[in-house]
């Protein structure tokens, strides 16, 4: 939700719902996974999922320092353009990893979906299909109401600079801060 925010301040409200999307897609694949059994392979290899919270928190971390780095170059095109200076494209495709390489959000799925499923229902895929679905449209319209006003307001901030700047600092602080917590969770 973090992420989605700061990609609406920054790129407006068509990048904070493009950034809600990349989430959403990568999701999708979380669901699939949990679908297909991964489940099965965190329990029988831990060593699997600490690869995969190593790097969600290494990719936090520098999410983290580049937001912190944000040139004030950047800043004043940004203001000369009049855009956030973050596409929508950037805002997807940034998205994408930052959920996918998401061990709370890969464990949550995991964990949550499969206690619904009843396997005497018949056709356990389409209820995790159903269930997913209902998953993902709940994220997107939470992830996506904060991306949409994040952008209304990044536009009143966008003529602030030091403001933006404490809250670029502020904000890649926090992705630094949980990347450090999760490489350091056991």
């Amino acid at each position: 939700m973090l992420f989605v925010l700061g990609c609406g301040m920054r790129g407006g409200a068509r990048a904070g719902l493009l950034a809600t999307a990349g989430v959403a897609t990568s999701e999708a694949v979380h669901v699939a996974v949990a679908a297909a059994g991964l489940t099965a392979l965190f329990a029988a290899a831990p060593v699997a999922f600490t690869v995969v919270r190593i790097a969600g928190a290494a990719y936090l971390i520098y999410l983290g320092v580049q937001t912190i780095r944000r040139r004030k170059g950047i800043e004043a095109q940004e203001k000369v353009s009049g855009n956030g200076g973050l596409t929508g494209r950037r805002a997807y495709l940034t998205g994408l990893p930052t959920n996918l390489l998401n061990p709370k959000m890969v464990t949550f799925t995991i964990a949550f979906l499969p206690q619904f499923i009843d396997p005497r229902l018949g056709q356990v895929w389409l209820q995790f299909a159903i269930l997913g679905v209902i998953l993902i449209a709940l994220e997107s319209l939470v992830d996506g109401t904060v991306g949409v006003l994040a952008g209304r307001i990044g536009t009143w901030l966008r003529n602030r600079a030091a403001i933006r700047r404490r809250i670029d600092v502020a904000t890649g602080g926090l992705f630094i801060g949980l990347g450090i917590r999760l490489a350091a969770d056991r």
